[in-house]
């Protein structure tokens, strides 16, 4: 069997397999889109050295969790993932940590919270995707 060192076979760890900072780093990085080192040092809370940030952010994109390009003399590192499905494992994460899997306990518990009340497009929104849900041939779990 051949060995490619730049190749790496396994997928990246999930969402959860990542460290305070990874996670911090990774927020930061989503939430702005495109970081430098020094954009996301700003962003964390009681920032490490930026060398240290540097080097998380190599590590980061290693895991392929994030890439990055040149812009003048700095990297700017982007996410490899669209957050969309970033957030759409990482509910799936949840739901079968802490809700054995079902969809319905966790949208309970969802509803459940004693936040804002749902308002009449939160509700007009849900009643259509549930009905879409209910729909055959869904493929979605």
């Amino acid at each position: 069997m051949d060995f490619h060192p730049h190749v790496n076979p396994m997928p990246p760890p999930a969402p959860s397999d990542l460290g305070r900072r990874e996670r911090q780093i990774m927020d930061i990085v989503y939430r702005l889109g495109r970081a430098s080192a020094g954009e996301v040092q700003a962003e964390l809370p009681d920032p490490p050295s930026n060398a240290a940030v540097r080097g998380m952010l190599r590590l980061l994109e290693e895991k392929g969790y994030l890439r990055h390009e040149q812009d003048g003399p700095r990297y700017v590192y982007i996410p490899t993932d669209e957050p969309q499905e970033v957030s759409r494992s990482a509910l799936r994460h949840l739901m079968r940590t802490f809700f054995g899997g079902s969809r319905a306990s966790a949208l309970a518990a969802l509803l459940d919270l004693p936040d804002d009340p749902l308002s009449d497009d939160d509700v007009q929104r849900l009643t259509a995707l549930l009905e879409q849900a209910r729909e055959p041939g869904d493929s979605e779990s």
